[in-house]
């Protein structure tokens, strides 16, 4: 019997870019120059397969390659993959969508010149699915089909699925999922890349000053031909947005890849004029409120759905809109998706329902009921200005407005991570879901409690289950009915975390700076191989 082809995602609206300058023609293409780029976070670790944040992937990608990646010229669509390290097309899928088996590019070498082979994506994979105990993997969920991953020779790779699953070639296609060496993993450990760079990326790692920089230089191997046309990048680490802007206002830095708020992108505008090109998309990427469900009173369901009940998304959307990066009000799918709730499904949800006063007097019945009618508690958040500590601010507000006295602790990014992933003693913390190829079923596998990036600390089986029979539902039909299942099981019937607004991104960057788009991730198209500088 024939396997239906499985639809996970359609075509996205492309992102919007707004020149503000001249129009132009098609230009050739100038090679030579150093981007110079703003990093609003700092460096937990060079290992992208246990990192989830863009101050990773931003100064630390450049250096690697994927097997397969986001078409760069055409980075908004959710299904334009393309080969990076692989060659030819990218795999179809046989054996009833089973089998994927990818041709590995022969004369790649790594920057310290040891030849890459289908072995380094089969190590890679394994690191990535199959880690040893003990070694973190922030996306081992998404590959819940995944049986095998085999090498038949140096320069064949093949993937045996349990099941055939949509969500396995968008899986493959993540931008953390760096190609690293075999014989770097042999010979110093699973952890040795969490301060060690050795990639096949466009660039080779020059020098990291951590705090203040990251500078990569060309590499002249890099086995896309002609590629990569600058000479290097250095990327600056600059925590306050007030930095950023400045440093592209002054033309101490060309770019800033995560996103400004609107009145940023507006003063850019006005003080720069045609020195300016602004690019808008909708975000894969929301912030969600994760309680600690081995600290009470949060084990109980109740306080933790009051939590939810005293926020009110729909005002909060309309005024952080135009002060944040945060614009939407959606469930766990990336809101327009064909899997995503519509707003008659989401009213039905804890925490949406636009009668603010009827929320609210909910959570006061039940922190009563529960015990806590003047519930004290810490808020742990990540100190970083859009739009963690915005929307922080704004949610301490809310909950006061149903008694709750809350205190806001704001950490660097590695102590939060430590918070989250070490340490787990937080009450209440900021948590995001950022993703970047759209690929929902991947995406919301946060919510599991065995998920190597959910920090919240529960297990359901029930979750479990759902997702499980969601991974291997046929048609889109069928994955939609199950995914308003897991949906409600996870954000109201256990309330195990929620969602606050998704987020909305605005690059604007020196209009000298050509060949990159805008994707709807901050993740995504990050190789800069195809930038070039018209100076």
């Amino acid at each position: 019997m024939k396997f239906p082809r499985l639809k996970l995602a359609i075509p996205l609206a492309a992102g919007l870019a707004l020149s503000f300058g001249m129009a132009g023609t098609a230009q050739a293409i100038k090679k030579g120059g150093v981007l110079t780029f703003v990093v609003g976070s700092k460096i937990p670790s060079y290992d992208l397969h246990i990192e989830t944040t863009f101050g990773v992937i931003h100064p630390i990608r450049p250096f690697y390659s994927l097997l397969i990646r986001i078409n760069p010229d055409n980075p908004s669509s959710p299904t334009d993959f393309i080969c990076d390290i692989c060659e030819g097309a990218v795999p179809k899928g046989t054996d009833g969508f089973k089998t994927y088996t990818f041709n590995i590019r022969k004369g790649v070498k790594f920057h310290d010149g040891t030849p890459l082979t289908a072995h380094d994506v089969v190590a890679t994979y394994n690191k990535i699915i199959f880690p040893p105990k003990g070694i973190p993997s922030a996306r081992k969920a998404f590959f819940k089909m995944v049986k095998s991953i085999t090498a038949p020779d140096d320069f064949t790779v093949v993937f045996k699925l349990d099941f055939p699953s949509g969500s396995f070639i968008p899986a493959v296609a993540t931008p953390f999922n760096i190609i690293v060496s075999k014989k770097d993993l042999d010979t110093y450990g699973y952890e040795w890349h969490k301060k060690n760079i050795n990639g096949t990326g466009a660039f080779k790692f020059k020098e990291h000053q951590p705090g203040s920089f990251v500078e990569g230089v060309r590499y002249e191997g890099y086995h896309h031909k002609g590629k990569p046309y600058l000479d290097g990048f250095k990327a600056i680490a600059a925590p306050k947005m007030a930095v950023r802007l400045q440093a592209i206002r002054g033309d101490r830095a060309a770019i800033e890849f995560r996103g400004f708020p609107p009145r940023a992108r507006d003063d850019l505008v006005k003080a720069l004029g045609d020195k300016i090109t602004v690019q808008e998309s909708d975000w894969n990427c929301a912030l969600f409120i994760t309680p600690n469900h081995k600290v009470k009173p949060f084990d109980d369901v109740r306080v933790r759905k009051a939590l939810f009940l005293a926020v009110d998304k729909w005002a909060g959307s309309k005024y952080l809109s135009q002060i944040a990066i945060v614009k939407t009000v959606g469930g766990i799918v990336f809101p327009g998706h064909p899997l995503a709730a519509t707003k008659e499904e989401l009213v039905k949800l804890v925490g949406y329902d636009p009668d603010i006063k009827k929320s609210r007097a909910e959570a006061r019945r039940l922190l009563k009921e529960a015990g806590h009618e003047n519930l004290e508690f810490t808020f742990v958040n990540r100190g970083v200005d859009q739009p963690y500590k915005v929307v922080g601010t704004w949610l301490i507000d809310q909950w006061k407005k149903v008694g709750m006295k809350v205190t806001q602790k704001v950490l660097p990014t590695s102590p939060f991570y430590d918070s989250l992933r070490k340490k787990k003693t937080f009450d209440v913390s900021m948590d995001f879901n950022c993703q970047s190829v759209i690929n929902p079923i991947a995406d919301v596998s946060k919510f599991l409690g065995s998920a190597g990036n959910n920090y919240a600390s529960y297990d359901d089986p029930v979750l479990e289950k759902l997702y499980d029979q969601m991974l291997r539902a046929g048609t889109e039909k069928e994955q939609r009915v199950i995914m308003r299942k897991f949906e409600k099981r996870a954000l109201s019937d256990e309330a195990h975390m929620a969602v606050t607004l998704w987020w909305y991104k605005i690059n604007p960057h020196r209009s000298y700076v050509k060949g990159w788009k805008i994707a709807p991730s901050h993740y995504l198209n990050q190789s800069l191989d195809q930038i070039w500088l018209d100076k």
